[in-house]
């Protein structure tokens, strides 16, 4: 990380606070309160991505805000990235690697392959449908997560489908150590009632009510007022047009 230092924004930056904010939120969900959680914001329009590490360290790409479009959004990103930690799968990474090292050499031994060949085939057949065994399980857990922080899983289908549209090129899932964010998309509507559920019997099921029926009122006004004059745009409208996007920018 040390290629971005001078690109971290300061905790008083209005994106840093954002996403403190809804860290705060998420983390008492996630049961992993006690870890010395820490926030770094990078200034990188190029880059859509964020990751966690072990320890609480959490990085977030300014370019992925825009495709985040709100807190719900970004709290689909987080609840993803600390379900990873809640589910220890860098501890479940290290064990397949050694075990993927001890198949190698059985293969090379057995089979006479090259080193090469037995490592590309074990990477295919077993690795990376390991790994997107492993994001799918996130994507259930964050979602949970964010239900229960009280944030709209809802939220989580738009954000896929915006990602799709910033994507200029998305390998096949088959040689991906991700879904497809089609096949995310399709997963998360059939977790959704497990989700509503999740949120209605967290302790923000009484702000519910209150907050959906202040939102029809609201989009009832704005209707009745016509169409917006000289406003600026809402947050959730954001630039949908693709972006390029580095092959190794998978770390979620």
């Amino acid at each position: 990380m040390e290629q971005y230092g001078r690109k971290i924004l300061p905790p008083d930056h209005p994106d840093s606070r954002m996403v403190q904010r809804v860290l705060d939120r998420l983390i008492p969900a996630s049961g992993l309160s006690r870890e010395g959680w820490e926030v770094r914001v990078i200034a990188d329009q190029e880059q859509q991505n964020a990751f966690v590490l072990p320890g609480g360290k959490v990085f977030v790409f300014s370019g992925l805000l825009p495709i985040c479009a709100n807190e719900d959004g970004l709290a689909t990103v987080l609840g993803h990235e600390i379900a990873h930690n809640v589910a220890h799968h860098k501890g479940e990474q290290l064990s397949q690697q050694l075990y993927l090292v001890a198949l190698v050499a059985i293969l090379n031994y057995t089979i006479d392959a090259s080193a090469q060949i037995a490592t590309l085939v074990l990477d295919y057949a077993v690795q990376r449908p390991g790994s997107r065994q492993q994001e799918t399980e996130a994507d259930l857990l964050g979602l949970l997560m964010m239900a229960r922080s009280c944030y709209n899983p809802e939220a989580a289908v738009g954000f896929w489908q915006r990602m799709i549209k910033a994507e200029k090129y998305a390998p096949p899932q088959f040689v991906s150590t991700h879904p497809s964010s089609v096949r995310r998309i399709q997963a998360i509507q059939q977790w959704l009632p497990q989700a509503q559920e999740a949120r209605a019997n967290s302790e923000c099921r009484s702000t519910i009510g209150y907050a959906d029926a202040f939102s029809r009122a609201f989009r009832r006004e704005d209707v009745s007022r016509g169409p917006p004059t000289g406003r600026r745009r809402s947050p959730e409208m954001v630039d949908e047009s693709p972006r390029s996007r580095d092959d190794d920018d998978e770390f979620w």
